[in-house]
This record gives structure tokens, sequence and C-alpha cells, in this order.
């Protein structure tokens, strides 16, 4: 399905479940809720998005816990965890989309290549965390980290 058409499916979802979605975006800085508010209408589900890119941002508005950040990194399992679960609390959303990762160039380690990313979904019964690799220069990883993030919220939709 093409993203425009999933963002479409994701919003007539959200509306039919009078659910309220939020993001918490890192590396895909806002393309996320650039594509759920290309719809028409999104305002009737769509809170509203954190671009939280900077280890400040992350704790100054969503409280990730500068601990956690300096133990696993801002690209890990634990803090994207941590952002959608956040981003769920800070706006009273029902489901939230969290997104970090290493775009590229520069930025990988031995541990944490180029192209890493993790996206999570926070719910009121399930909170998911999925781990990929992109092998993209930075704007094909940015959307296939978009991209994905739209697949994870509508397989969840889909599912409840």
């Amino acid at each position: 399905m093409k993203t425009d058409l999933l963002a479409v499916a994701i919003g007539d979802l959200l509306r039919a479940k009078h659910l309220k979605l939020a993001l918490a975006e890192s590396c895909t800085g806002g393309l996320v809720a650039s594509h759920i508010t290309d719809v028409p209408g999104s305002s009737e589900y769509f809170l509203g998005s954190v671009v939280a890119y900077a280890y400040e941002a992350k704790e100054g508005l969503l409280d990730v816990s500068h601990d956690l950040l300096l133990q696993h990194g801002a690209v890990s399992d634990a803090i994207t965890r941590e952002l959608a679960r956040n981003a769920r609390s800070k706006f009273a959303a029902d489901i939230a989309i969290g997104v970090t990762g290493i775009m590229g160039p520069g930025g990988a380690t031995p541990t944490k290549p180029l192209g890493l990313t993790y996206i999570a979904l926070a719910a009121p019964e399930t909170e998911w965390c999925r781990r990929f690799v992109w092998h993209g220069d930075r704007l094909q990883n940015k959307s296939a980290s978009a991209r994905q993030a739209l697949e994870i919220l509508y397989e969840y939709l889909e599912s409840r």
C-alpha cells in the first residue's frame, strides 16, 4: 500500500475506533506526523507530535531518563519505548509511536550500525518495539523509518 493510502487507512481506523494518536520522533524529524497530517480531517484523531532530536529535548520535553540515555544511548529499545510511553502520557493519547535511529552518513558505532532504527508503539494493553537496519542514504533511511512506523501503527489498529 502506498504511504499516502496507508495514512488514510490509519486515519479511517483511528476514527472508527475513536482513538487518539501522539508521536515522539527523533530521526524522522516529523516525517511521520507529516504523513498523518497530509490526510484531511486528521485533527479528529491526531493530537500532536514532539520532535525530540537532542538528548536535552528528549529529557526536557518527554521526561526521558538522563541515566537511561547514558546507559543505553538514544538509539535503543529502552529509549524508544520510553519516547512512545511518555508521548502517550503527555498527550493523553490512546496510542503513541516513538522513533529513534542513526540516519547517516555519520553517527554509526561498532555496535550501532548506520541505518539502525527502533520504532515503538505504546497502547493501554500493549507495548511493542522493533529494530530495523536500513541501507539507504539519509533521506531514504528517514523515509523507510517513517513508512515502517505507519506500518506498525496500521498492524496494531488492524489487530485491535
